[in-house]
């Protein structure tokens, strides 16, 4: 059986768009993993800890047949291969990957909570989501992302980047 799945990208030590751009040339060698859309890149403050570096940040849809979990470890093993260190929440990262939904799955498990928490507050998520999938239906607030998104009520600076992908 096959999912559909949402992956944010998100980095802001280096390269920031290089490592972006490994982090899904390594999904798509993956051989349960087929990208099937990628967002710009855009360049975004920092969320929640805000004395680092802007990141750069887009959003994937993939298809696999792996569960939620195994597709979990999968983007933590591309994390872990590409050398990202878990110093600190909203700390400054080579890369991070964050399953966002998988499918119209709610799941609430010790270390996997899907939808990923705060998408709706999320400006650096929703505009890349925008491109590749305003329909999609957040399967908690019965919200399309192009609803969330017309919400928003923040002044967070998020700028495409042009020939991104």
């Amino acid at each position: 059986m096959s999912h559909i799945a949402f992956i944010g990208i998100g980095s802001n030590l280096g390269d920031a768009p290089g490592h972006c751009r490994e982090a899904i040339a390594r999904m798509k060698a993956h051989p349960h993993l087929a990208i099937h859309a990628t967002s710009s890149f855009y360049k975004t403050q920092p969320f929640g800890k805000t004395d680092q570096d802007w990141f750069v940040n887009a959003v994937v849809q993939l298809e696999t047949g792996l569960g939620a979990t195994d597709l979990l470890h999968v983007l933590l093993n591309i994390e872990q291969e590409m050398g990202r260190e878990r110093r600190e929440k909203w700390g400054p990262r080579k890369i991070d990957l964050d399953l966002l939904f998988y499918d119209a799955d709610v799941i609430r498990r010790e270390q996997l909570e899907v939808p990923h928490p705060g998408i709706a507050q999320r400006r650096f998520v929703l505009d890349p989501m925008m491109e590749i999938a305003p329909d999609f239906m957040h399967p908690t607030l019965h919200q399309t992302i192009r609803v969330l998104q017309s919400k928003l009520k923040d002044d967070f600076e998020v700028t495409r980047l042009p020939d991104s992908v």
